[in-house]
C-alpha cells in the first residue's frame, strides 16, 4: 500500500508519499504561502536531485492538495500512475483533547470531536480539519486517518497532568496538561530501544525534542508519564519565540504596565519571547550561535537559559522515574546543534551522564554520543514523524 501523509499548517502544507511494503519515501514536498500572493509548491522525487517547483495561486488547502496530487501523478515528476494507487491518507492533527489516546480512522464523529477541540488549539486544528475536508472531496472513498500530537501523552497519570486550580475548571473546560510533539517522542523512544537492543518496556528514557518548538518527555516502560508542554504548546521550555513556563501573575503585571490586554500579552509570549526575546537577535539557534562567537552577551545568556531549562527537566524526570537509561536528542536543534548539546550535558556527570565530545561532533545522524564510561546512554536520533503517521495509517486501513 502507498500512503499519503499530510501535515497542514495555517498557510503551509508538508507531505510525503510512502510505499509501506518497505517504508520507503517515494516523494515529499512543501507548499507555502497558501491563501497569499506567491504560493509555491516544492516537490522532491526520490532519487532525483532537482526539485520540481510550481508557483501558482492557491486560495485554500483544497487548491494546495489538488496541486500536490497533480505532482504525485505527473508523468515526469510523479511516483504513481494513478491516484487510486494511494491506499490511504494520514493526517497530523495537533489536538484531540482527552477524546483519543491513539490514532483513528476519520469518521463524521471524529470530525465533530476535533471541531470541539478547536478552542484548545485554535491555530492548529482548523487547518488540520481543512486538510481532511479537502482530501475527502478530492479523494472520495479513500480512507483517512488522524494521528494526534497529544495522543502519546494520554498515558500520563493524573498527578502529572492536573493543574492545582479549582477542579471544576478541569471537569467543565478540560483545562489540564496535554503535551505535544507526541509522534516525535514516540518515534525516537522506539528507535532508542532498537539501537540499544533492549525491549522498550524495560527502559527509562528522557526524550528531548529541541527545535523552534521544544519539549522534553519522561518515558517509563514505553509509556509517557510526564512532558514539559502543558495546556498549550506555550508551556515548558524556552523556545524560539515562546517564553515557556512563567509566573502567571506576569501576564496581568505586563498588561497593567504596558496598557495592553491579556490576549496581547499572551501573543507576545508566543511570538516575541523565548530565544528571540532574550537575545534580541533571532529565534534561530544558528544566528544566536554566530552571535555568541562574536561575543554577544545576550545571545550567550539566551543559550544558557535554554540549556538550564533542559537540564532542569532532565533532572526532574530522573527523580520522577527513579533513574534513566538513556537520553535522546532530536528535532532541528537537538539533531544539529553540537554546542547546545554540549552545554546541556555539562554538569550532569554526577548523574552518570557523560557526553563524548568527539562523538558529539555530528549532525543529523543516528548515533550514540555518550562516553564509553557513561552510565546513561546519550543518543542522537533524527525524528521521523511522517513515518509514524504512515505506520498508524497503514495499520488502521490495510
Amino acid at each position: 500500500m502507498k500512503v499519503l501523509v499530510i501535515n497542514c499548517g495555517s498557510s503551509s502544507l508538508k507531505y510525503q508519499v510512502l510505499d509501506m511494503t518497505n517504508e520507503s519515501v517515494l516523494a515529499k514536498g512543501l507548499v507555502e504561502r497558501i491563501g497569499m500572493d506567491g504560493a509555491v509548491l516544492k516537490h522532491e522525487k526520490a532519487g532525483v536531485d532537482e526539485k520540481f517547483v510550481l508557483e501558482t495561486p492557491m486560495k485554500d488547502h483544497k487548491d494546495a492538495i489538488a496541486n500536490v496530487l497533480d505532482a504525485v501523478v505527473d508523468g515526469e515528476h510523479g511516483v504513481v500512475a494513478d491516484i487510486k494507487e494511494i491506499g490511504a491518507v494520514g493526517h497530523r492533527v495537533v489536538h484531540a483533547g482527552e477524546k483519543y489516546a491513539s490514532s483513528v480512522v476519520v469518521t463524521e464523529q471524529v470530525i465533530k470531536d476535533l471541531e470541539d477541540c478547536i478552542e484548545l488549539a485554535p491555530l492548529h486544528n482548523p487547518p488540520n480539519l481543512q486538510g481532511i475536508a479537502a482530501c475527502e472531496e478530492i479523494l472520495p472513498g479513500i480512507p483517512q486517518v488522524a494521528v494526534f500530537d497529544t495522543a502519546f501523552h494520554q498515558t500520563m497519570p493524573p498527578e502529572s497532568y492536573i493543574y492545582a486550580i479549582p477542579y471544576d475548571y478541569y471537569t467543565n473546560y478540560g483545562i489540564r496538561r496535554y503535551g505535544f510533539h507526541g509522534t516525535s517522542h514516540k518515534y525516537v523512544s522506539e528507535r532508542a530501544a532498537d539501537i540499544l537492543g533492549v525491549n522498550l518496556n524495560d527502559l527509562k528514557l528522557i526524550t528531548c525534542h529541541l527545535g523552534n518548538g521544544a519539549s522534553v518527555s519522561a518515558i517509563k516502560r514505553g509509556k509517557c508519564i510526564d512532558t514539559s508542554m502543558g495546556f498549550t504548546p506555550l508551556a515548558g521550555l524556552v523556545m524560539g519565540t515562546r517564553s515557556g513556563s512563567i509566573d502567571p501573575a506576569i501576564i496581568s503585571f505586563i498588561s497593567d504596565k504596558e496598557g495592553i490586554s491579556a490576549d496581547e500579552v499572551v501573543d507576545i509570549l508566543n511570538k516575541k519571547s523565548g530565544m528571540l526575546g532574550v537575545s534580541g537577535i533571532s529565534s534561530d539557534f544558528r544566528d544566536i550561535g554566530e552571535a555568541v562567537e562574536q561575543g554577544n552577551e545576550r545571545a550567550e545568556l539566551a543559550l544558557k537559559v535554554f540549556a538550564h531549562q533542559v537540564r532542569f527537566y532532565i533532572g526532574a524526570y530522573i527523580a520522577e522515574m527513579n533513574g534513566v537509561d538513556a537520553i535522546v536528542f532530536t528535532a532541528g536543534v537537538g539533531e544539529n546543534d553540537i554546542d547546545t548539546r554540549d552545554i546541556i550535558c555539562q554538569e550532569l556527570g554526577n548523574l552518570g551522564i557523560k557526553l563524548d565530545l568527539v562523538k558529539n561532533k555530528v549532525r543529523g545522524k543516528e548515533t550514540v554520543i555518550s562516553r564509553d564510561d557513561s552510565k546513561v546512554s546519550i543518543l542522537l536520533i533524527p525524528t521521523n514523524e511522517e513515518l509514524v503517521i504512515a505506520r498508524d495509517t497503514y495499520e488502521l486501513t490495510k
